[in-house]
C-alpha cells in the first residue's frame, strides 16, 4: 500500500485505446482515441533539494536526477523518459523543483496501449502542479511528444500524448492531427461496453516496417500530388482516389497502402456520425473494415492479432472488433453488448488460445479524464 499521507499531490495521465484512425496520423488523418481507466499515477512531495528522486512501485530502481544536469540520462535505464520529459519542461522555460517522485503504472507495458505516454504527461504534469502553475494539456501534450521523439529516440505522432493529457470521461476525441482541432464525441453505446485484449505477444514498434510504411505513403503522396492539389493523403476522398489512383500502378504495395490510409480516414468520417447518433451496429461494422484493411492493405497485424479479432468478430455479442495501435502485436479493441462480456471472454480466450498456443488477457477499463491531480 502506497502511504499518501508522505506526499503532497496525486497526478495520473491516461493509457489510451484508439476506437478507429490507425496509420492515418503522419498522413494528417483523423484519429479517435479514448483517454482510459488504466493510468500512470505519480505521487510526489518537494524536498528543498536541486535533485528529482525517482522511485516506482513495481521496480526496486531507485534514481536520482540532478536539476542541473537534466539532459544527461538518456541511455539511464527506467529514467530516460522521466529525465528527457524533465529536460524538456526546463527548456520550454518552466521551473523545476526538486521533488520525489514514486511511480505507479497500471498501463501494461509493450501493449499498445501507450504506457510512455501516460508516464510523460503525468511527470510534466507533476512537476508543473509542484511548481504552482496552471496546467496547459495541450502544452504539456507536445512538451511530451518531442521528449519521446528527441530525448527517448521513438519517432511518434502526436495522437497518444494528445489522448493522455487530453481526454474526457466518456468522450473519444476526434483529432484533427494535422491541426491540432479537436471535437468531443460522446461514446454513446447503450447495452454495449468497450471490452480491451491482449494477443500477449511481446511488443515492439517494427522500426524497419514502420518506417517503410511511412515512406510508402510519402512516395504515394508524392505521384498522387501530380495530379490532385493535395498537402496530405487525409485530403483525398475515396472516389477522388479512386480517379487518379492509377498513377501509383507499377509502384508495387504503394497502391494498397494508400487505399487504406484515404479509407481509413473516410471510417474515422463515418464512426464519428455513428457515435454521435448511438449507431452501434454501423460503428462496428467500421471496426470490422479497419481491421481488414489493416490485415489485408496496409500488412500491420499479424497472426496473433488476426485470431484474436476473427474471433471476437465471430461471437453473437459482438459488434464489431479491430487491432487498435502501430500493430504487430498490442490489442484489440470489441465492441461487445454487457451481458455478453463474460461468455465473449471465455471463448475468445479458448478460441485464440487453441490457435496461437497461448492465453489473451482481458482489461476492464473506463473512459476516464486525461490529466488528474489531487492534492493529498
Amino acid at each position: 500500500m502506497i502511504d499518501e499521507s508522505k506526499y503532497t499531490y496525486r497526478v495520473s495521465a491516461a493509457g489510451r485505446v484508439n476506437l478507429i484512425g490507425e496509420h492515418v496520423d503522419y498522413c494528417g488523418g483523423k484519429v479517435m482515441p479514448a483517454a482510459l481507466s488504466l493510468r500512470n499515477t505519480i505521487y510526489v512531495r518537494p524536498n528543498g533539494t536541486d535533485k528529482i528522486n525517482l522511485a516506482w512501485t513495481d521496480i526496486p530502481a531507485r534514481i536520482t536526477l540532478e536539476i542541473g544536469r537534466l539532459g544527461e540520462y538518456t541511455h539511464v535505464k527506467y529514467a530516460n523518459y522521466p529525465a528527457g520529459c524533465a529536460y524538456l519542461w526546463q527548456q520550454a522555460g518552466h521551473e523545476i523543483v526538486g521533488c520525489d517522485m514514486l511511480y505507479d503504472c497500471t498501463v501494461p507495458f509493450g501493449s499498445g496501449l501507450s504506457s510512455s505516454a501516460a508516464i510523460e504527461v503525468s511527470t510534466i504534469a507533476a512537476l508543473a502542479t509542484l511548481a504552482g502553475e496552471t496546467l496547459d494539456p495541450v502544452q504539456i501534450a507536445l512538451v511530451a511528444q518531442k521528449a519521446e521523439c528527441e530525448y527517448a529516440g521513438v519517432n511518434c505522432g502526436i495522437m497518444d500524448q494528445y489522448a493522455a493529457a487530453c481526454g474526457k470521461k466518456d468522450n473519444a476525441i476526434l483529432l484533427d492531427c494535422k491541426t491540432l482541432v479537436r471535437e468531443y464525441v460522446p461514446i454513446l453505446l447503450g447495452d454495449y461496453t468497450l471490452v480491451i485484449a491482449n494477443c500477449n505477444k511481446p511488443h515492439s514498434l517494427v522500426e524497419s516496417k514502420y518506417n517503410e510504411r511511412r515512406a510508402e505513403t510519402e512516395r504515394a503522396l508524392e505521384l498522387l500530388q501530380t495530379k490532385a492539389d493535395v498537402t496530405c493523403l487525409a485530403e483525398l476522398t475515396p472516389d477522388a482516389f479512386g480517379r487518379i489512383a492509377y498513377v501509383l500502378d507499377g509502384e508495387g504495395k504503394v497502391k494498397d497502402r494508400a487505399r487504406h490510409v484515404v479509407e481509413e480516414c473516410d471510417r474515422v468520417r463515418r464512426a464519428a456520425g455513428a457515435m454521435k447518433r448511438g449507431d452501434v451496429g454501423t460503428l462496428g461494422e467500421l471496426l470490422n473494415a479497419s481491421h481488414a484493411s489493416l490485415r489485408d492493405l496496409y500488412e500491420v497485424t499479424g497472426a496473433e492479432l488476426d485470431a484474436l479479432a476473427a474471433a471476437a468478430q465471430a461471437h453473437p455479442a459482438c459488434a464489431g472488433s479491430r487491432m487498435t495501435g502501430a500493430g504487430f502485436g498490442g490489442c484489440t479493441v470489441s465492441v461487445v453488448q454487457k451481458e455478453g462480456v463474460a461468455d465473449f471472454k471465455r471463448t475468445v480466450a479458448a478460441k485464440y488460445t487453441a490457435k496461437i498456443g497461448y492465453e489473451p488477457s482481458f482489461y476492464d477499463c473506463t473512459v476516464e479524464d486525461g490529466i488528474i491531480v489531487t492534492k493529498l
